[in-house]
């Protein structure tokens, strides 16, 4: 596969990626797509794990030698060793090896299935550790499915963190992607009866904290269960978020960070979604017998955790490149969330706002209409950060030949209908076109043909669910057009089937393909507007 993020430039200046490097020098030469695609790459290419790291991290070697993160200084004399877990860690323990040196003594990281290949192919080979490492590597959860090798590679991180002392130093590498990397169900739970419980809390639209929450009851070392099984060694993490609002608890489910899941709590949560009269038996004698307080520190001093990159960092990069192409450019909230329908359909009315906008009809009732409806909506989705009023009116005082970029991130929830192929940015993708053709047959629908529309979304992962893609573009001609090749939209999303539908259309060309990219920040959502020439 080819991908998107093969020639990521380096990262140097205040928009940290040097604009369309290569690109035809007008902006209004370049497509959307282009434009779409160099947005995405940009904002993934400053959350890359080596220069996050390089900027989290030091190793002074004036006087005593000291690691320094932060505010805070740890003594190091070959006495430190290293763990991981997730979908940007690989390119993290490679910059935390080449920073370390022979203070490093052991290591070893779980990563996805595959990705050492793709980053090769990819031209990465900064990501990948150096011949005769001193950090073993475990590739599993293929798919992001928890398996037999992910098992393995938690057992082997496990032992090495409980044969650590006092005098000893663990630096924990974490990322999204962590909680499939380092599977430990509690005895008797089997993996598969474990994944079977949080397989069925997916598909009934459990949110990310009440997953997190079944996770960590149910595992050795989620939960603070890792920091437990390193004590009394210190620990030192260091956190890229995948999560809203960066909450430590929650990000790989919080193998650092002390938590104790009551029992009560967690069947109120089986209980919300129907599962109590199916749980596997195992699961019922873990939870019946209580989430009980476990043994081990209790104030956790021994370890300090820290954030180091998160959406809002790819957010930032992409609306300064963004900016430097001539758009008029809003971030609307790194934390969108919610059903992917309702959220297209907040797209949908916000492009149909821009599109009354630049046409001049920045004032009437039928924008009037609009904008009521899309305040309403916003408020019903509750999406933490998101405050539309100010922005409304600077969209409506906007020139109408400017073009227009907005930016947003998070991670949106499926609800499972049918048993097709996808992801959710494939499935928003594919939702945002059906809304705006709807939106055709209403009073705002003649002003959409008046503008070009772009709508991106990708997982900055570059695997959107259990598929090669990371995402997908979309525009408001695509049902037609789709039409025209004997697709239907609707039958396609009713199966929840996006991924097949954009492999078929077009020959796959709307499919965002970037490999797996070695980070993880939740997804990128792009919208850009212009007006077409008359």
């Amino acid at each position: 596969m080819t991908s998107a993020l093969k020639a990521l430039p380096n990262v140097h200046r205040a928009c940290m990626i040097p604009a369309c490097q290569g690109q035809a020098s007008h902006p209004r030469s370049m497509s959307l797509w282009e434009h779409g695609l160099h947005l995405f790459r940009s904002a993934v290419g400053v959350v890359l794990p080596a220069p996050m790291l390089r900027r989290a991290m030091a190793l002074k070697t004036d006087g005593c030698p000291r690691l320094v993160v932060r505010d805070r200084a740890f003594p190091v004399r070959r006495n430190l060793y290293l763990v991981g877990f997730g979908k940007a860690v690989l390119g993290m323990a490679a910059a935390a090896e080449e920073i370390l040196g022979d203070h490093l003594i052991q290591g070893v990281v779980s990563v996805p299935h595959g990705i050492r290949a793709c980053l090769q192919q990819a031209g990465m080979e900064e990501m990948l550790l150096k011949p005769h490492s001193r950090i073993q590597v475990i590739e599993g959860a293929k798919h992001n499915l928890p398996d037999r090798e992910a098992l393995r590679a938690a057992s082997v991180i496990r032992e090495l963190a409980e044969g650590l002392t006092a005098d000893d130093l663990l630096l924990v590498l974490i990322s999204g992607g962590g909680s499939a990397l380092l599977p430990a169900p509690t005895p008797p739970i089997l993996l598969e009866e474990k994944e079977k419980v949080t397989k069925l809390l997916a598909s009934r639209g459990a949110t990310i904290q009440e997953l997190n929450t079944i996770r960590k009851a149910l595992s050795l070392l989620k939960g603070g269960g890792l920091a437990r099984a390193a004590y009394p060694a210190q620990v030192l993490s260091l956190i890229l978020s995948d999560v809203i609002g960066n909450p430590v608890d929650i990000i790989a489910s919080g193998p650092t960070v002390y938590s104790c899941p009551s029992a009560q709590g967690c069947l109120q949560i089986l209980t919300k979604y129907n599962l109590l009269s199916i749980l596997p038996r195992s699961v019922e004698t873990v939870l019946s017998s209580s989430v009980s307080d476990p043994s081990g520190p209790k104030d956790y001093s021994h370890v300090y955790n820290v954030v180091i990159g998160s959406n809002s960092l790819a957010l930032d990069e992409a609306k300064c490149q963004a900016e430097d192409l001539g758009y008029w450019t809003l971030i609307l909230s790194a934390a969108v969330c919610g059903e992917v329908s309702r959220v297209a359909k907040l797209y949908s009315q916000l492009i149909q706002f821009v599109c009354l906008s630049t046409a001049g009809l920045g004032e009437g009732p039928l924008r009037d209409q609009v904008r009521g409806d899309l305040l309403k909506l916003a408020a019903e989705l509750e999406i933490p950060g998101l405050n539309l009023v100010d922005p409304l009116k600077a969209l409506q005082g906007l020139e109408s030949e400017r073009s227009v970029c907005l930016l947003a991130g998070g991670e949106t929830t499926v609800q499972l209908r049918g048993n097709g192929k996808g992801g959710r940015n494939q499935e928003l993708a594919l939702q945002v076109a059906l809304e705006l053709h709807r939106a055709k047959a209403t009073g705002a629908g003649y002003f959409l043909e008046r503008c070009e529309v772009l709508f991106l979304s990708g997982g900055t992962d570059g695997q959107d669910g259990p598929t090669e893609a990371a995402g997908a573009f979309s525009s408001q001609e695509l049902v037609d057009k789709a039409a025209q090749e004997g697709l239907d939209v609707e039958t396609f999303l009713s199966n929840n089937d996006s991924y097949t539908f954009f492999s078929k259309f077009q020959n796959g060309h709307h499919l965002l393909l970037t490999g797996l990219t070695g980070t993880n920040v939740m997804d990128i959502q792009a919208i850009l507007i212009r007006a077409r020439d008359r």
